[in-house]
Parts: structure tokens; sequence; C-alpha cells
């Protein structure tokens, strides 16, 4: 990472962190720690996730993660890189796997069930999330290409 770009990395990390620090303590519940490092533009997997996490926990465990110990971890990984997002071509291939019919969508619920039953679980959270952004609110319905677009510069 340059060094120029450390503001900006806190700066994002900061914006990301504090609608979930709800009682502006400099701490978040646990369970949202997925969402703000995925927020940044990491892709962790579960896995990798779950490492985030205890060594966030290392010194204190508990249900709750310090901006600290989140801004440390945040940085180091995003200086890493190792954890980036996918190219719009890769995202559009697994949606395209999702549409069978290859009618160029998906209907929610049907991104809901494979979300829930196929590889990585979601949790409802996560999918309700996800559907928030990506439900074209025109016509209900998910258009992946240009979701697709959205995630990849995310």
């Amino acid at each position: 990472m340059d060094p120029d770009d450390l503001p900006r990395y806190k700066e994002r990390i900061r914006t990301a962190f504090e609608p979930f620090d709800l009682d502006a303590k400099g701490v978040c519940d646990v369970r949202e720690v997925g969402a703000i490092i995925r927020s940044l533009g990491l892709n962790p997997s579960e896995q990798e996730l779950l490492q985030l996490i205890k060594e966030m926990e290392e010194d204190e465990p508990s249900d709750y993660v310090t901006f600290e110990k989140l801004e440390s971890t945040a940085l180091r990984v995003l200086g890493e890189e190792t954890m980036g997002r996918d190219d719009v071509d890769k995202i559009l291939r697994a949606f395209r796997v999702l549409d069978h019919e290859k009618k160029g969508y998906l209907e929610p619920e049907e991104l809901r069930m494979f979300m829930t039953t196929k590889g990585e679980r979601f949790t409802d959270e996560e999918i309700q999330e996800m559907l928030e952004s990506c439900i074209d609110s025109d016509t209900g319905l998910v258009d992946y290409e240009a979701y697709a677009k959205i995630l990849a510069d995310a």
C-alpha cells in the first residue's frame, strides 16, 4: 500500500465502521465485521473472515470488536490485496450459471434460494442486504449484468 493512500484507506474504514458503532463507543458487534470488511471491497471466504475475527479478538474475545482492532486488521489486508473483488466477467459467469433459462435476470426468490442452499451459505441478513441493493426498482428483478458491474467496481 502506498503511504500516500493511508489517510484515504483510514477514512474508508471509518466510514464503513460508523453505521455499526451504534453507541458511538468505538465498538461494533462481531457479527457485523463481515459486512464492514466486504464494504471495503474485500471478498474473504467464510474461513478467512473467521480468521480475521479471531485476530481482532485475540487479546479480548468478546461479542464486540474495537475500531482500532478492525482498522489495523483491515489496513493490513487491504495492503496485502489477497481478498480483492472479482472482475465483472467472473461475476457475470457466476450469475449466468444460475440463469438456466438465459433470461438475463433472476427472480429475487431464485437468488435467495441459491444463496441459502448452494456453496458458501449466506445469512438472512446478508441476503436481505444484497437483495436491497441488487433488485431493479422498476421491474422487481435482479438485473445481474448491472449488479455485476456494481460489485466489480465496489
